[in-house]
């Protein structure tokens, strides 16, 4: 299915073992996206600074080719928190309306919009796999659901049309682009005024110490060598502060734990505000 909105507890044993695994191409998705965002900041700061356009667009096919390479298994992946999982969904179902037009930036294979659909107009669902997106359709076809569309599109691929879209999906997708800031903005673009963005964010920076140290080493190797996806490491309260900065109000937050993700529902600010 969909995202695991559960990490894995930090014992290096395990990281170590899941690490091995996920190089070899066995690990799903979820697991991936949790440990790639676990670097220090600081480290991942100093190197992207470094980058050139030419490096910076080689990054993202090598995550583009990352999660292609693991699509099947990421598919038949079960939740890892489904409790957690349940509750966003829960929520979210509060804000969404059958008028409403939505996007989905980081779509996965599609679980969470397909069962949003019901209790939405349209969702136009994105992801940068190619391979996640033909399995979306497929399961989407299964399930008789005809009003979700399935796009090959990274978040600078989107083209949306100022103040069109009703609430824009972001579900464990910012701490993997190398710009959370810009898509931010791109998302505050396309809403309509008053429109949702809702996210889940794996906040790095507020995670332990042990964490960022085996990080700080073993990603420190796949991502100089093309191994492992983008990632991008940040507090909580960065991240607000990042949603607040680029022009919306926090209306919704739940973090359980500081090895959660921080799930937060901000509306875009009025004119006047």
């Amino acid at each position: 299915m969909i995202l695991s909105q559960g990490i894995l507890r930090q014992e290096s044993i395990k990281f170590l073992f899941f690490t091995t695994l996920m190089l070899q191409g066995n690990c799903a998705r979820p697991f991936s996206k949790v440990l790639t965002a676990f670097a220090l900041k600081t480290t991942f700061a100093d190197k992207r600074n470094e980058l050139t356009t030419e490096a910076m667009n080689k990054a993202s096919a090598s995550s583009e080719k990352f999660w292609d390479g693991i699509a099947e298994k990421y598919s038949k992946q079960d939740i890892a928190d489904m409790p957690s999982y349940e509750k966003k969904l829960e929520i979210t179902r509060q804000y969404l309306r059958p008028e409403m037009n939505v996007v989905e930036i980081g779509c996965g294979t599609g679980g969470t919009s397909i069962l949003h659909a019901p209790y939405v107009n349209h969702i136009n669902a994105t992801d940068i796999s190619t391979n996640m997106i033909e399995i979306a359709r497929k399961k989407a076809e299964e399930e008789g659901v005809d009003n979700v569309t399935f796009e090959r599109a990274s978040v600078d691929d989107l083209r949306k049309e100022k103040d069109s879209v009703d609430v824009v999906l972001g579900l464990s997708i910012l701490h993997l682009l190398e710009d959370k800031e810009n898509a931010i903005r791109k998302v505050h673009k396309m809403l309509k005024p008053k429109g949702l963005f809702i996210t889940s964010t794996v906040c790095a920076a507020d995670m332990g110490g042990i964490t960022m140290v085996f990080v700080n080493t073993v990603f420190q190797f796949g991502q100089r060598f093309g191994l492992l996806p983008n990632f991008s490491a940040f507090s909580k309260i960065e991240l607000e502060n990042s949603l607040s900065n680029n022009g919306f109000n926090i209306e919704y937050d739940w973090m359980p734990n500081n090895n959660k993700a921080a799930f937060i529902i901000a509306r875009k600010k009025q004119l006047t505000e």
